[in-house]
């Protein structure tokens, strides 16, 4: 009987998982400098990834624009932060960038979890990448799956550090947010008031997001 672990090159090539992640899990010399690499930037504080991105999204002089300008793709050069069509797909990027490598740890973690004698006796009953992936790796990833989804989600209602240090919620409120919302009610305008109804409400939007999610993903979880 073949052997067939989570780790070993056979299995690798048939188990349909991401590439991060799987990059992540695999059996590599670099495995520990990429886990590095890919979470570095979600140590990194808010305001250090904001002010960094702001120079790299710069019109004049940043790094993207002058990338564009040097590949001979000067006509793609944009104000990226100061377009209302760009600049929150912009801030989504910084976001993708600072945390996708925390929820790949998350994943790794979960996969180092699935028994290997699962993936064994469906190579055994001819499963193939896709089935392994269906009916094994998928189902069993659902409890990561749910951390990363509740988290994000939280993270997003109440993002603030990077969108007030490269847009402060510009252009023409196009990446404007409840906390941004919040904090130039209360302490630009001095409307504490309603900054303080902002707030409670912000709150309770949180706790029923977090809760609904957590309820309805739950019930899809399996056990290894």
């Amino acid at each position: 009987m073949r052997s067939c672990s989570r780790y070993s090159s056979s299995c690798s090539r048939t188990d349909w998982r991401s590439p991060l992640a799987l990059a992540l899990d695999a059996k590599l010399k670099t495995k520990a400098l990429l886990r590095a690499v890919f979470f570095s930037p979600a140590i990194l504080s808010p305001l250090v990834v904001g002010y960094t991105w702001l120079y790299i999204y710069q019109p004049q002089s940043g790094l993207l624009n002058s990338l564009l300008r040097a590949v001979g793709l000067g006509d793609w050069e944009q104000p990226w932060l100061g377009d209302p069509k760009f600049a929150l797909y912009a801030i989504v990027l910084i976001v993708l960038w600072q945390y996708v490598g925390y929820s790949m740890v998350i994943f790794v973690a979960n996969l180092q979890s699935i028994p290997g004698d699962y993936y064994e006796a469906a190579d055994i009953d001819g499963a193939g990448g896709w089935r392994k992936f269906r009916s094994i790796t998928f189902p069993l990833m659902a409890p990561s799956l749910t951390i990363n989804i509740v988290l994000a989600s939280i993270g997003s209602l109440k993002a603030f550090d990077i969108i007030y240090v490269t847009t402060k919620g510009g252009p023409f409120q196009a990446t404007e947010t409840i906390t941004t919302l919040l904090f130039s009610t209360a302490f630009s305008r001095n409307q504490f008031g309603y900054g303080t109804s902002i707030g409670v409400v912000m709150f309770f939007l949180v706790l029923i997001v977090s809760v609904l999610q957590i309820f309805l993903l739950r019930k899809r979880e399996v056990t290894a």
